[in-house]
């Protein structure tokens, strides 16, 4: 059986500070990256003007009643210490991203899943700004800023570092947020060193996820959230992964194309639907190299595709330095 990278793991170092509200000495940062409760409310600030791809919105100051209609807004909104009011879930999911503390979660009233929010549940929770991004809900933004001031990016993914900033600016958070990303870019620099200490630096790392209902697999591109850490880590690709694309679909008679030096894979949805069982219990699997060498680990996929955003990011440095030896 492949070894799970443990999350409790994770979390003991890096993990536990972001998680806990505790500056991460891990990081040396000086901001909290994800509080159990908001951060006091700010004195009352003039509204701002977001340039968006919609063009340009106004905000008021400083909003801390927030709807997050997709994952990588919600990492921005939790980690500059805002719970949004309203969120919307993955489909095939049952609930947020559970990265995130329990109690935090809690408050947050669902308002559809990603893709279909429900306007009147986006309503009722009074939100003074809304989050989301064109690829998800262009179909929805007459709508959605007929409720409250609501500010898109183009796509959600691979541009998540452009994206934040974004974020941090409707929400009156730059501050903080220039914290998050000097932190996170100490993080990678301790990552690359660990990693080279335990002689895995450029090493070939797969990314396999299996989709509920899909018949193929994904192997993920340089153009993927997931695509841009191991980047970011100067890690390398299997040929089949390293294309600027966001991912390449296999028959699962083609898995071999999946393997590398180390590889990663997640199920979304219900694995009674997806093709995991049967490509693991294959001997197409079995004759990767990465599993042949226990270097195969089944990773939470709430986090890693869904968790996108720097503490999403942090989490899964943290595990990759784990799983590389560091």
């Amino acid at each position: 059986m492949p070894r799970q990278l443990s999350r409790r793991t994770a979390l003991s170092g890096l993990g536990a500070a972001l998680l806990t509200g505790c500056t991460s000495s891990v990081l040396g940062g000086p901001v909290s990256l994800a509080t159990g409760s908001e951060t006091p409310s700010p004195p009352a600030l003039p509204s701002v003007t977001v340039t968006t791809v919609n063009g340009p919105v106004v905000v008021p100051g400083a909003p801390l009643r927030v709807v997050a209609l997709d994952t990588a807004e919600l990492d921005s909104a939790m980690t500059l210490g805002i719970t949004p009011v309203g969120a919307a879930r993955a489909a095939a999911d049952q609930g947020l991203p559970d990265y995130w503390p329990a109690s935090r979660l809690a408050e947050i009233a669902y308002v559809g899943t990603i893709g279909n929010p429900d306007p009147t549940l986006v309503a009722a929770v009074r939100p003074q700004l809304i989050l989301s991004n064109r690829t998800r809900d262009a179909a929805h933004y007459d709508t959605l800023r007929r409720i409250a001031p609501t500010v898109f990016t183009e796509t959600t993914g691979y541009p998540w570092k452009a994206d934040f900033q974004l974020h941090a600016q409707a929400l009156s958070r730059q501050d903080q947020a220039a914290a998050v990303v000097a932190a996170y870019g100490r993080h990678v620099v301790q990552t690359i060193a660990a990693i080279g200490s335990a002689g895995s630096s450029g090493k070939r790392i797969s990314i396999v996820r299996f989709v509920e209902g899909s018949p193929t697999i994904r192997l993920y591109g340089r153009q993927s959230f997931i695509g841009t850490l191991l980047a970011d880590l100067q890690l390398g690709r299997p040929a089949a992964q390293n294309i600027d694309a966001f991912d390449v679909e296999v028959p699962p008679d083609q898995i071999a194309k999946a393997d590398g030096d180390y590889l990663f894979y997640s199920t979304y949805g219900d694995p009674a639907k997806t093709a995991t069982a049967a490509t693991l219990a294959g001997a197409a699997w079995k004759a990767l190299g990465a599993v042949q060498g226990h270097r195969a680990f089944p990773v939470d996929d709430q986090l890693w595709f869904e968790g996108i955003g720097y503490t999403g990011a942090n989490l899964i440095l943290a595990e990759l330095q784990r799983a590389l030896g560091g």
